[in-house]
């Protein structure tokens, strides 16, 4: 019977064969201030851009993407959520920038995904194309599907952190505006009440002066 041993990079060279390049970031951004990053890409890449705003103001900023010659790929304008899937039609540096100048006193956190699919810079060959096309492609099935699964994993348990942490801040921020509310509602009260009592005084007040008071003996 023959026995296949596989080495262990060579398992993990077919792990990566088809390799996506991925990464999260999550940063804050200053108010009145542009934040932009930078991707080397080639034609036919397939890439992805995903984008929310955790926590800060309105949950909103400006997004807008760029080419290597300058054009102009997407653009919007105080959005909280999106997500980009685009095809490169030209080799070079892709620019993506996120403004928070409309904003003069919140700043913001917010969370990207950048994903780039079918980049040969992004791509890991195999040593023995051989052996990767005809023994290990049952292995490799069943270790892309595995892979799949995680990164699914992966991106509902990011989605659900980043959902509770904007639930988190929102009732944060409600609590704070209760507890301004309930301090102004309380300094009003003692006003009212103060006034009221000053008033019920007035009422009672002997408004006599001493010369129109009379002496009789």
């Amino acid at each position: 019977m023959l026995k296949l041993s596989l080495p262990i990079p060579l398992f993990l060279i077919v792990f990566l064969l088809k390799q996506i390049c991925c990464n999260e970031l999550t940063f804050e951004l200053p108010d009145n201030a542009k934040e932009c990053f930078h991707e080397k890409l080639k034609i036919g890449s397939k890439y992805t851009l995903e984008f929310q705003v955790v926590t800060g103001g309105n949950y909103d900023v400006d997004v807008e993407l760029k080419s290597p010659s300058g054009k102009i790929l997407f653009q919007v304008q105080k959005k909280q959520y999106d997500q980009i899937e685009r095809t490169a039609d030209e080799d070079g540096v892709y620019q993506f920038c996120f403004s928070n100048e409309f904003s003069t006193y919140t700043h913001k956190v917010i969370y990207i995904d950048w994903r780039v699919d079918g980049d040969p810079e992004h791509e890991i060959s195999s040593a023995n194309p051989r052996v990767a096309e005809g023994a290990l492609t049952m292995i490799e099935s069943k270790v892309g599907n595995i892979h799949r699964n995680l990164e699914s994993c992966i991106d509902y348990q990011t989605h659900h952190r980043l959902r509770e942490a904007t639930g988190r801040a929102r009732a944060e921020d409600l609590q704070e505006r209760v507890q301004i509310w309930s301090i102004g509602q309380f300094i009003l009260i003692i006003i009212v009440a103060i006034g009221t009592v000053l008033l019920l005084r007035s009422f009672f007040t002997d408004r006599r002066t001493p010369s129109s008071m009379t002496w009789h003996r």
